[in-house]
């Protein structure tokens, strides 16, 4: 029990902390996965120089902003790392009818320090357990939980490598503690998002996961019914802009149709 809430503690503060206040002063209050962060970031910029309106975004892992919704926390967008807690919050019936749809693509990779000497091939019989050392941990997102941790997870387990592993996983709250992980240098390898590695110079992608190794890749972004934001839609629309789509795609984001 301490453990399970440990790990939501810290982002619950987190976003009573920033959320709650900024809701009051904002035109949109915006609950947005981790992996986000960069882009999303660069798309409220972009929105309010268009408009002089702000957003005021909130991230962590998919279920922890999922959790935070259903218990009532002041949001009005939802975007998810994938499908599955934004159907959790749909089918609480906190998602207003006619908002939802696929925004983004992404890819999940092996990461590692840029002056690690690493290097492998992610293919089925792929050693990750060798390529860690004697004692090297390999930091992930929550497996259980968090859209990247799951997605990584699948894919070490299509490639044969995730026994190897198991035992060795350094899990996070969400993507972006397990992209930390690697680099301060307390895991030597980490299965992050193609767009994490973008948000940090320090790093280098050794191979990238084979797209049929794991689900697609999906996040989806929707309205709630229960958001008082005056402006939620026209940012919800404003995210399928042109410079929203230049924000995305430079982080290296697919824009799903």
């Amino acid at each position: 029990m301490r453990s399970f809430l440990s790990r939501f503690a810290a982002p619950f503060a987190a976003l009573m902390l920033f959320a709650a206040p900024a809701a009051a002063q904002s035109n949109v209050t915006v609950f947005a996965a981790a992996s986000l962060k960069n882009a999303l970031d660069d798309v409220a910029k972009a929105w309010n120089a268009e408009t002089g309106k702000t957003a005021a975004i909130s991230y962590a892992g998919s279920p922890a902003l999922a959790k935070q919704i259903l218990e009532g926390a002041p949001a009005d967008i939802f975007i998810s790392a994938d499908l599955a807690w934004m159907d959790v919050v749909e089918k609480a019936g906190l998602v207003a009818p006619g908002t939802r749809g696929d925004l983004l693509g992404n890819s999940i990779v092996l990461v590692a320090p840029k002056d690690s000497a690493v290097s492998l091939k992610l293919a089925p019989g792929v050693d990750i357990a060798a390529a860690l050392g004697a004692d090297g941990k390999l930091a992930m997102a929550d497996v259980a939980a968090v859209p990247a941790g799951k997605y990584g997870k699948a894919a070490l387990e299509k490639l044969g490598a995730w026994k190897g592993v198991e035992a060795r996983v350094a899990q996070a709250e969400n993507v972006r503690a397990a992209l930390a992980l690697v680099s301060r240098g307390e895991a030597p390898l980490g299965v992050v998002y193609k767009t994490d590695v973008a948000a940090d110079p320090t790093l280098k992608i050794v191979d990238t996961f084979p797209a049929d190794s794991h689900p697609s890749i999906v996040y989806p972004a929707a309205q709630l019914k229960d958001g008082k934001g005056p402006d939620a839609k026209a940012f919800l629309d404003y995210l399928r802009s042109p410079n929203a789509v230049a924000a995305f795609e430079k982080q290296g984001f697919t824009i799903l149709k």
